[in-house]
């Protein structure tokens, strides 16, 4: 009996909403449905398709299947806005990934002139919590795991009904109601509150990295990522201690664009030695932990072999992040130089070099070693920067720029933008130019493997 009253304390808006995808808070909503629950059943429901009054990116209509033409005579949000709050009001929002769904309807809201504010709950922090060690939380893998029926994939209507079923079943489970309390939460907590809101706002969706400082502007945490604004709202979005103490401390966020992903790698590896900010200490220093090694025998053969970095004492041609990729790489470089599989030890078989096909082993002929030596020495001079002056050019922030990474005689020595009007022809010029950065272990890891990749970069040497 105690659980029934527990329960109707609360009126539940089950939900779910179909956008039109696109930039952060640039999104319109192309269907809502709302299933009002008491806790026992469904006592209200709203479902419409929507005119979002914008276009509808390609992936969403292929995944949703609704088009522009079907919404052409729908409702647009302000008709239909009246009944969303009534059906809303003095309820607790219920959605598998609330957040996302409150968001939406509190930019759209917001467009209107009207503050929108209801406490939620998250259908998939609640499942974690609730169903432990279930292979997936998405909604269509987690019904479906859980005997749910689900109909409509991706549309309002069909998720929303899913996300009553896994709701009431989760009811069930929490028999005593302390997990479903520890979940309410309202938009305005700290984890979205507007101050958060206004700062996350001001943030690109650019590539780049960014800083989070606390009252007295010390940077208390670095990160780095394709899309600057995606990252932070994603980062906040996790309730864990971290986060929790990070907003706690969290004062303003600033960034730099960075235009590339090298450019990105260096500044953020630059700044975490600079600032070493309280929250990134956990990070591990090295980023690499294998590397190539060529053997040091006078007179024979050049044999390629992988070894853990710290237990070498000799620099390595290059390095890797881990054993399986550096084995990757091994064998492109075998292949590419026309190496022997054997002498690299990529060759399993018990086989010599007599009984293997020709195209798998370049020195069946028995050729010289010294003939042998100079293709792996090619091999070496390639990825290792010993002697070297140039500059890696490549994308910049802008279309009319591109960036500097510049190596003097082996040595980093930092990265520049420059606009394509600017001539880079000289040392002296690109010396001027770079801001000074530098030369550690994970700084020329970071351009090795960036040169390995099939990416579309200038080099340009100088004497």
């Amino acid at each position: 009996m105690q659980t029934k009253i527990l329960r109707l304390n609360y009126l539940y808006a089950i939900l779910d909403i179909e956008t039109t995808g696109g930039k952060y808070n640039e999104e319109g909503i192309t269907e809502i449905a709302i299933y009002k629950h008491d806790g026992h059943k469904i006592v209200d429901q709203f479902i419409s398709l929507i005119n979002p009054e914008r276009p509808i990116q390609p992936f969403v209509v292929n995944l949703t299947g609704i088009n522009s033409k079907m919404l052409k005579n729908a409702p647009k949000f302000y008709e239909i806005a009246k009944r969303i709050i009534e059906i809303t009001t003095n309820c607790i929002i219920v959605a598998h990934n609330a957040d996302f769904d409150c968001r939406i309807l509190k930019t759209e809201f917001k467009r209107l002139g009207y503050d929108f504010d209801r406490p939620s709950i998250c259908t998939v922090s609640l499942s974690k919590h609730i169903l432990k060690d279930m292979p997936s939380y998405s909604l269509g893998k987690l019904v479906r795991a859980l005997g749910i029926p689900i109909s409509d994939r991706h549309r309002a209507a069909g998720d929303a009904q899913a996300t009553v079923k896994l709701f009431e079943l989760l009811l069930d489970k929490d028999l005593d109601k302390t997990i479903i309390k520890q979940n309410i939460k309202k938009e305005r907590s700290t984890k979205f509150d507007t101050k958060l809101l206004d700062i996350i706002n001001n943030l690109p969706n650019a590539l780049g990295i960014y800083f989070i400082h606390d009252n007295d502007g010390v940077i208390i945490y670095i990160g780095k990522s394709k899309n600057i604004k995606n990252s932070v709202i994603q980062q906040f979005s996790n309730n864990t201690a971290k986060t929790k103490k990070i907003l706690s401390k969290l004062s303003a966020i600033t960034f730099e664009k960075t235009g590339n992903e090298l450019i990105t790698s260096l500044k953020e590896n630059e700044a975490l030695k600079i600032h070493k900010p309280l929250f990134n200490r956990h990070k591990k220093q090295s980023k690499f932990t294998h590397g190539l090694y060529p053997s040091t025998e006078e007179n024979t053969y050049i044999k390629l072999s992988l070894h853990p970095v710290k237990t070498q004492i000799e620099l390595p041609i290059t390095t890797f992040t881990n054993y399986k990729t550096g084995l990757y790489h091994l064998n492109k470089f075998t292949e590419e130089f026309l190496l022997c599989k054997t002498l690299n030890g990529l060759n399993q078989s018990s086989n010599n070099c007599n009984e293997l096909k020709p195209e798998q082993c370049a020195c069946i002929t028995h050729e010289p070693a010294t003939q042998y030596n100079a293709r792996v020495n090619q091999l070496i001079a390639k990825h290792t920067l010993a002697n070297k002056t140039f500059i890696i050019i490549d994308k910049g922030r802008v279309i009319d720029e591109r960036s500097i990474v510049f190596i003097k005689k082996g040595v980093f020595k930092g990265t520049a933008f420059y606009n394509l009007n600017h001539q880079i022809n000289n040392v002296e010029i690109i010396e001027k130019l770079i801001t000074p950065m530098s030369h550690n272990d994970n700084a020329i890891h970071y351009i090795k493997s960036y040169l390995r990749k099939p990416k579309h970069v200038k080099l340009t040497y100088f004497d």
